[in-house]
């Protein structure tokens, strides 16, 4: 008797839970479409949050002019990926291309120096530029995530990021790039390009090669893997809400 009474309860809730009508015609008291037309007509959209007032964007443009060299760097640290870079290096370039797309910044650079030497001062002179802009565009750098890594393959090559925008700048650099140019860049300008950025930024970063015997993965896969890491600690830390990232309360 009682399996008897389950059963027609289950049936008739079953009927009314499947109810085979369109929505505009259903006319049951308790089935879904009812009882979701109710919900939805309580429900208030929240109030957006205005975050463009919390945080202000994002955005630098630096200008450094010497003997030697002329450089501009302007970048958005909240774009989408938008690179034009024209150093009169080309390697550099395609470097420059890696951090804007990797890292979802909008970066354009323009460079002239005296690459008839050759091209250690211009592209020491980008990196010093690019640091001092993220320094610019960070601001007092309330609200980030501040810690930054990534590990970036490229075929064979396995490249190892970690960085802190911590206000200590300082460079730990452990790539062992076997052959002296890739085309007609010198593979030492590596080294200068990062020790440039960071000094500028006031970044800790080291960058570790996990494998590795073509220079060019070897380099491309440090850029990427910079890229990443920088995304990663320029990104807004929403449980922060505007503080500092350190227990000091200043960076």
């Amino acid at each position: 008797m009682l399996d008897a009474q389950r059963s027609s309860q289950l049936s008739a809730v079953s009927s009314e839970l499947l109810c085979p009508m369109p929505d505009a015609q259903c006319e049951h008291a308790q089935c879904p479409h009812s009882l979701f037309k109710i919900m939805q007509s309580n429900i208030q959209a929240p109030s957006s949050l205005n975050l463009d007032l919390a945080f202000p964007a994002r955005t630098a443009s630096v200008s450094r002019t010497t003997k030697e060299t002329d450089v501009q760097v302007s970048l958005n640290l909240d774009g989408q990926g938008r690179c034009s870079a024209d150093t009169g290096i080309p390697f550099l370039d395609h470097m420059l291309h890696q951090i804007s797309s990797h890292g979802l910044i909008d970066l354009e650079v323009r460079a002239t120096g005296d690459i008839e030497i050759d091209d250690h001062h211009t592209n020491e002179d980008v990196g010093i530029t690019l640091g001092q802009a993220l320094a610019q565009a960070l601001g007092d750098r309330k609200g980030i995530v501040r810690f930054g890594h990534f590990i970036a393959p490229l075929d064979e090559a396995l490249v190892q990021v970690s960085l802190d925008f911590s206000g200590r700048p300082h460079l730990s650099y452990g790539l062992d790039i076997p052959t002296q140019r890739v085309g007609t860049y010198d593979t030492q300008l590596v080294r200068e390009f990062f020790v440039a950025v960071a000094n500028n930024s006031l970044m800790t970063l080291h960058i570790r090669q996990l494998d590795g015997i073509n220079s060019h993965h070897i380099i491309e896969a440090t850029f990427k893997a910079f890229a990443r890491a920088t995304r990663m600690a320029v990104e807004i830390d929403p449980r922060r809400a505007g503080a500092i990232p350190s227990s000091k309360g200043v960076l």
